[in-house]
């Protein structure tokens, strides 16, 4: 018997359509409501990437961690049913996620492992330092099918606390934090294939999602072209506090890319207008693939909103210096210093480049750069 009582969020006037918030307005498998935090110290020794879903169709909530540090990655995982109170309460297993002061302040923790005290752990307070900013909408189709509309902001701040693994404890002061927030639909593992993608084939896919705080300013940058560089999403807006968000027009990327490989080294990124041309140099400091720990595809041991059981955890860690091949065909976040206008900033260079893409000369999924 379904439980149809109303749930805690209906006490607040929130309400969208006449449904109880324990339900979503969509009726597809897909729908999700998600975030992900970015926490990294500025010299590269240190990536913290970590995230919470909820997917209302499939009544599952899971939330991840992982972190980055020498060649090593330590990725904790948990997942269980959803609840009624899922969506005042964020925490799965040892991850949670306090919500102090909406669109500012937040503790971000991971317990210890009762049977394995050295694993990661950590409790951070993460501060925005800039409003938050919208990214465009995000549309996809395959054929007719919509497979993907996400709403999303942005935002960057700084982060202070501590990260214990493997004996050693990091003092987290200061360091930059970005973050994402999203909802909608977005593809889940399961879904059908069939004959719609046999007739519409991905033939190549580039993406680049780029927040960077400064000291006074944060830029967000965002590019997602199809094989031939038609682009579907374009962002590029400077915000400073007192100041109307200014947009820089029409990004234009150029990747240094390791030889033999897709992995960006560096890059340059053309903003601005004709008024003020504008450039974004990039450096790649560390690297943690959303494959390999985090639940992004194409993840060989586990995806978001796949259900595990009740009260499903995983602890683990990944070799960076072995090959894993889920990691060469998933988006990577990069921990970057970047400079623009004499500024020096620090954030997320994330990268995705597969098959084909005529602008950077790629001519197929093995195409690499010389």
């Amino acid at each position: 018997m379904t439980d149809d009582r109303p749930v805690p969020l209906d006490e607040y006037p929130v309400h969208q359509v006449p449904l109880s918030m324990k339900y979503v307005a969509t009726g597809d498998r897909n729908a999700y409501d998600r975030c992900i935090f970015h926490v990294l110290d500025h010299e590269g020794r240190a990536l913290l990437i970590l995230g919470l879903g909820v997917y209302p169709n499939l009544g599952v909530i899971d939330a991840y961690a992982t972190l980055r540090l020498g060649d090593t990655l330590h990725a904790v995982r948990a997942s269980d049913a959803l609840r009624d109170d899922s969506r005042t309460n964020l925490g799965v297993g040892p991850l949670r996620i306090l919500v102090e002061r909406p669109l500012r302040d937040f503790v971000l923790s991971c317990a210890a492992a009762p049977d394995d005290p050295d694993g990661l752990s950590y409790e951070i307070t993460w501060s925005a330092d800039f409003p938050a900013l919208w990214e465009p909408h995000h549309l996809q189709r395959r054929g007719g099918r919509l497979t993907l509309e996400g709403r999303r902001f942005a935002q960057a701040g700084h982060c202070d606390g501590w990260i214990r693994v493997g004996g050693r404890e990091l003092r987290v002061r200061g360091w930059t934090g970005t973050r994402d927030r999203s909802w909608g639909v977005r593809p889940v593992p399961g879904e059908e294939g069939g004959r719609l993608a046999e007739e519409h084939p991905t033939a190549g896919f580039h993406w680049i999602w780029c927040p960077v705080r400064f000291e006074d300013r944060f830029l967000m940058v965002i590019v997602q072209e199809d094989a031939d560089g038609h682009r579907s999403l374009n962002d590029a807006t400077l915000v400073r506090p007192g100041h109307r968000d200014r947009q820089l027009g029409w990004p234009q990327p150029e990747i240094t890319y390791r030889p033999g490989t897709r992995h960006p080294e560096r890059a340059l990124v053309h903003l601005g207008d004709i008024r003020k041309p504008m450039e974004l140099e990039v450096e790649v400091l560390t690297s943690s693939p959303l494959a390999l720990g985090a639940g992004y595809p194409p993840a060989d041991d586990w995806q978001h909103g796949t259900w595990q059981g009740r009260d499903w955890t995983d602890r683990r860690t990944y070799d960076l210096a072995e090959p894993h091949p889920p990691a060469a065909f998933g988006v990577t976040d990069h921990a970057a210093r970047f400079r623009l206008d004499g500024r020096i900033g620090h954030g997320i260079f994330e990268h995705g480049s597969f098959g084909r893409h005529d602008p950077s000369g790629f001519t197929g999924f093995d195409s690499v750069a010389p």
